[in-house]
């Protein structure tokens, strides 16, 4: 059983909500209603996250950069992935839970790509799965979603190629590069995915993307005509100001907030302030509580 201070599964009205799953996202797609993703990597900010009302939540990745450190997602493994999913999973009833597919994880072969979307639904507790490519991952995506594991794909700028497109630089702007992006958003769909990532690509030709397919677009850096967005929760909630790409919206400063709660305890702590009283356990009360709980116990 869950408390008010563990972000554990609940009853009541918070169980009540109706599950986001893949039929869902589809007849948004059709209705024309907006989706909305972000990422969470542990159970606090994904109970926090569904509670807002979120539609998906990406285990992303990029928890190599914002959680781990490093300066790209490619040191990311299953494992890490899958600890970090069975977390998110914990803290969330409404949102579809996704998990990525780690470098490394499916680029082999299609039963290497099927064995570990497995271990990321059988061991995490992933409801689908998410993995970089176009027309060359396509084998892939068609194996795991025969095997019942919702795929959505991802195109445009795939980090996971970072060294391969010589940095984070924005896709499909020539022509023949536009055509490629198109060729691979037919071949995903084709191949059973759900829903397409596009990143870093221009708008316009994400709008095309969008219209070409019957399954949902989300964007990041793709513009305003996807049928989705998503963002890295710690961007979108400004706790790192040196990083705004032009795609980024900072939707509140947390970064400068958590520094000033961060000051005031410590000169609460400093001065002795905290704890106040209200803050510490009397002796001689919890015993008296303990008698009174003997006697009616």
């Amino acid at each position: 059983m869950s408390t008010p201070n563990t972000p554990g599964r609940e009853s009541g009205a918070r169980a009540q909500t109706k599950k986001v799953t893949v039929p869902t996202l589809l007849k948004m797609k059709r209705r024309g209603e907006r989706i909305a993703m972000l990422t969470a990597y542990d159970a606090t900010f994904a109970r926090i996250l569904d509670d807002g009302g979120i539609d998906i939540l990406l285990v992303g990745d990029s928890l190599g950069m914002v959680v781990q450190g490093h300066e790209n997602t490619l040191p990311v493994t299953l494992d890490e992935i899958i600890y970090h999913t069975r977390a998110v999973k914990r803290g969330t009833l409404r949102a579809q839970v996704v998990a990525d597919m780690p470098f490394m994880s499916y680029q082999l072969s299609p039963h290497d790509a099927l064995t570990s979307a497995g271990r990321l639904v059988k061991e995490g507790g992933a409801e689908a799965v998410k993995l970089e490519g176009g027309a060359t991952v396509a084998p892939h995506v068609g194996l795991i979603t025969a095997a019942g594991i919702p795929v959505m794909g991802h195109i445009g700028l795939t980090p996971q190629s970072v060294h391969q497109m010589g940095g984070y630089k924005v896709q499909g702007k020539s022509d023949a590069a536009a055509k490629r992006l198109l060729d691979d958003a037919r071949a995903i769909e084709d191949a059973g995915a759900y829903a397409l990532v596009l990143e870093g690509i221009p708008g316009s030709l994400a709008a095309e993307i969008t219209a070409l397919l019957s399954i949902p677009t989300i964007g990041i850096g793709a513009g305003a005509e996807c049928d989705g967005q998503v963002l890295v929760i710690y961007d979108m909630l400004g706790m790192n100001p040196d990083f705004k790409p032009k795609f980024v919206k900072h939707f509140d400063n947390l970064y400068e907030r958590i520094i000033t709660a961060t000051k005031g305890y410590i000169r609460e702590v400093r001065t002795s302030e905290f704890p106040a009283p209200e803050h510490t356990f009397d002796r001689l009360k919890v015993v008296r509580e303990k008698k009174t709980q003997g006697r009616t116990g």
